[in-house]
């Protein structure tokens, strides 16, 4: 509600989560629910992941946020067609009532992540409640809006952090003892306790879940969903002073602020649907995303950085040679190339290149972020290579598989060191937009576990 004399920037602070009616797979109509998830649309390694998904199974969620026809119209109209198939089949049934949903992943490694499922308020980056760090490239925005439009659905969450009050009890790092914790009793530092989202999340996660499922990358993923009317007041009344950073899903977040302004207020298209972390109780894995160069074989590549870098060859396997990338990280920007069978170590710019091709009216920290050098100086004026143009290049978050597509391909991988997550958001804060796929925040959620069908 607004107030005489306030805009709704100044009315309306923090984040806004409400209950929806979740779509799920109904487990007795497929294979497995295993079998029917999918990475996020763009991670998924194309066309090799993308045939390996379709296959799992012929209800795969990848048929959805990834379906393949001629034209992109025909995509489109496919999806919507294979989804309101799977609805009149009972393949896809909505929960009785709306509720939010508490979403856990776990890797066999003790890495526990748990965070909250639900339809957020869309809003403005000047609104200070979501702030971007990256850019997004138009094209695949207007791709996804064509999609969500047609199937007038959110197919996938995308990966929202906040920073909440409560603190991991000592002795516990990336949520590895959170259940012991809270099961004793044990508070956190500022007494994050009944009453916060933290609260209600972890008590939620003591109960059966909805669903539970092992992916075959090893993380097991457990749902649950939270209808009682006093815990969701619990958890939108602490999530209404936060603000988030947006961890993944840039380009859908994108669209559903384009989507929101094509339709008139109040429309479901107001809200779009969001997994929040908690990083203080729970801190992501921040890994960087690569660059596959079609068209520019290795060799090329070198001589068109000789006597502006600092080149080196490695021999070694890949794990040695992303540590020799992450020691010289460390000094500077540095970049990895492979693709000819062996690794090139490209440190210590020559400083006069970097001040002739990376802007200055930036802060300091972006100027040095690995991503700016890459696409201002690399990208732009050594190898004129356009960053949007799929033609020319791709973005893939698996380091193995952008080094052996490179070497079949003939192209050049170029690796990166991730950045630390405090970098992001504090540039962030500032309003400040890292280059285009800059980082990869993670575990992600599994696309295909909840979906939301807007008129539902």
């Amino acid at each position: 509600m607004k107030t005489a004399g306030h805009s709704e920037a100044t009315t309306r602070r923090g984040l806004e989560l409400t209950p929806f009616r979740g779509l799920r797979y109904d487990p007795d109509r497929v294979g497995s629910l295993a079998s029917v998830t999918s990475p996020p649309y763009d991670v998924v390694v194309r066309p090799d992941g993308l045939h390996h998904l379709q296959s799992a199974d012929p209800h795969n969620i990848v048929r959805l946020i990834l379906p393949q026809a001629g034209t992109p119209s025909a995509r489109t109209e496919q999806a919507a067609d294979t989804l309101r198939r799977w609805l009149a089949e009972g393949i896809l049934v909505a929960d009785r009532e709306p509720g939010l949903y508490v979403y856990e992943q776990r890797d066999g490694d003790g890495m526990l992540q748990r965070g909250i499922i639900g339809t957020l308020r869309v809003t403005e980056p000047a609104e200070g409640v979501v702030l971007p760090h990256e850019d997004v490239m138009p094209p695949v925005v207007a791709d996804r809006a064509a999609l969500m439009r047609a199937t007038r659905a959110n197919l996938e969450p995308l990966l929202l952090t906040y920073r909440g009050d409560g603190v991991l009890p000592p002795g516990t790092t990336s949520g590895a003892g959170v259940d012991t914790a809270v099961a004793a009793g044990v508070g956190t530092a500022t007494g994050a306790g009944v009453g916060t989202a933290a609260e209600v999340i972890e008590r939620t996660a003591s109960r059966p879940p909805l669903l539970a499922t092992t992916t075959e990358d090893g993380f097991r993923h457990r749902l649950w969903s939270i209808t009682d009317p006093v815990d969701l007041a619990r958890v939108q009344t602490d999530l209404a002073g936060r603000q988030a950073l947006i961890a993944d899903g840039h380009h859908r977040w994108a669209t559903y602020r384009r989507l929101r302004l094509e339709h008139p207020s109040p429309s479901p298209w107001d809200y779009g649907l969001v997994l929040l972390v908690d990083t203080v109780r729970y801190p992501l894995r921040v890994r960087a995303i690569h660059r596959l160069l079609h068209g520019l074989p290795v060799a090329d590549a070198l001589r068109a950085v000789d006597g502006r870098f600092r080149v080196r060859r490695l021999d070694g396997p890949l794990p040695e040679a992303l540590a020799a990338l992450a020691d010289a990280s460390c000094a500077g920007n540095a970049f990895l190339l492979a693709g000819d069978g062996a690794f090139h170590l490209l440190d210590r710019p020559d400083p006069e290149l970097l001040a002739r091709t990376v802007p200055a009216d930036r802060p300091a920290a972006w100027r040095s972020l690995d991503a700016t050098v890459l696409h201002a100086t690399l990208l732009e004026h050594v190898w004129r290579i356009p960053e949007d143009s799929p033609a020319h290049i791709a973005y893939i978050h698996d380091t193995a598989a952008t080094v052996e597509k490179a070497e079949r391909d003939g192209g050049t991988a170029v690796l990166l060191h991730p950045v630390r997550e405090e970098v992001v958001r504090d540039l962030a804060r500032q309003g400040v937009t890292m280059p285009r796929k800059s980082t990869s925040f993670g575990p992600k959620p599994a696309s295909g576990l909840v979906l939301r069908a807007l008129e539902i």
